[in-house]
């Protein structure tokens, strides 16, 4: 059987790691050995910083919101919690792009904010809310038989409130078991 060398394959491969490394300072582009350690530390650089970039973004975000919101006379934690409150789904990137785009529309959004912020809900919100209001009722009925169902799902601190509510003695040192175990 002959011989069989592996010269093309090994020089492929090393090929391969020269051409990732070019442009590389010194003998990190020219030197093989070199150039694979710092093609591997290129690597790890390069996922720790996807990484980072995602924070890097959302702090700019969040920067550009809040220079939005003290220009229209609020902070940016009230900003956000009464979008929260008002059921504005809208993220921070969007919102830094409103921001910076149209400050008119940035206004509007920190006017329902802060009418949220008060306790008074937008038109819009109040028309959803009253049809969802009562669908809820009627469905009260059957959660009540959903919850004797999925009982055993609840925490023990939970457990341990509704045994309190139905008043059943020593429930604060029982274990989740005999609180099922009462409540069944």
């Amino acid at each position: 059987m002959a011989r069989v060398k592996n010269g093309a394959a090994t020089k492929a491969r090393r090929k391969k790691i020269l051409k990732e490394a070019k442009g590389y300072f010194g003998s990190k582009h020219r030197l093989f050995k070199t150039a694979k350690e710092q093609v591997m530390h290129s690597y790890m650089y390069a996922y720790r910083d996807r990484k980072q970039n995602k924070r890097n973004f959302r702090k700019l975000w969040i920067v550009r919101i809040n220079a939005a919101c003290r220009e229209n006379e609020i902070s940016y934690s009230r900003f956000i919690n009464g979008l929260s409150k008002a059921g504005v789904a809208v993220n921070r990137k969007m919102l830094a792009e409103i921001a910076i785009d149209s400050p008119k529309a940035f206004a509007d959004l920190v006017v329902i904010a802060k009418d949220a912020l008060e306790g008074k809900m937008p038109k819009e919100a109040k028309a959803e809310s009253k049809p969802a209001a009562k669908k809820q009722e009627t469905k009260k009925a059957p959660a009540k038989k959903e919850e004797k169902e999925d009982i055993s799902k609840l925490t023990v601190a939970e457990l341990k409130k509704i045994a309190k509510e139905k008043g059943i003695e020593g429930y604060t040192s029982m274990k989740k078991a005999e609180l099922l175990e009462k409540l069944a």
